[in-house]
């Protein structure tokens, strides 16, 4: 199978229907980040970035080496008793490291242009926090929620580090998306709509 053959799978998957606590569907959601990057004129790597930015969320125990940090091995574990409680825990786990995880899986087919706003697409959200004091007011309560998951408001030295990064901009571009990306009334492009240009983005 091609790389877009690949991920088209996972956006085709049981996966890609869970809400995650959203008002749409995760693969609904990518759709959506990823038809809005291409209405505002992104370039091209950077709506496949807004369209692939949640995409460690789909991957499970196809993340790759180390990928899910032993996720598969210890889905098994305990699954009986306290079964709810630790796939609650396991979910609070993955919102900390999915765009590390997407970021990490993507690499072997696309280059940073692609998957550095993915991975840093959570930071980005920490960033903003802290750098926009009009940005919090604009999360779901989910994204509130899980803010506190992933480290909180980031400090002035992280804002700092973060702002010299050479794909700062293209992340928070991805997360403003991302935080527009969960209207249920809107019916985006279909993901073959996106194939050709994930595609031409593939490295030979």
């Amino acid at each position: 199978m091609t790389a877009v053959e690949v991920i088209g799978e996972l956006f085709a998957g049981p996966g890609a229907r869970d809400h995650l606590g959203e008002p749409v569907p995760i693969g609904e959601h990518m759709l959506q980040a990823g038809a809005l990057a291409e209405a505002a004129g992104a370039h091209g790597a950077l709506v496949a970035a807004a369209l692939l930015h949640d995409i460690g969320h789909l991957l499970g125990e196809n993340a790759g080496e180390n990928a899910g940090e032993n996720a598969g091995e210890n889905a098994g574990e305990n699954a009986g008793e306290n079964a709810g409680e630790d796939a609650d825990e396991d979910a609070d786990a993955d919102e900390d490291r999915h765009g590390e995880a997407g970021a990490r899986w993507l690499g072997q087919w696309f280059s940073e242009a692609v998957t550095e706003p993915v991975r840093l697409h959570v930071p980005a959200k920490r960033y903003l926090c802290a750098a926009d004091a009009g940005y919090f007011g604009l999360l779901s309560a989910e994204s509130v929620r899980t803010l506190s998951l992933q480290g909180g408001p980031m400090s002035a030295a992280e804002v700092a580090a973060f702002e010299a990064l050479p794909f700062c901009g293209d992340a928070v571009a991805v997360r403003r998306w991302d935080d527009q990306a969960k209207d249920p009334g809107l019916t985006p492009p279909r993901f073959a709509h996106f194939a050709p240009l994930l595609g031409a983005l593939v490295r030979g």
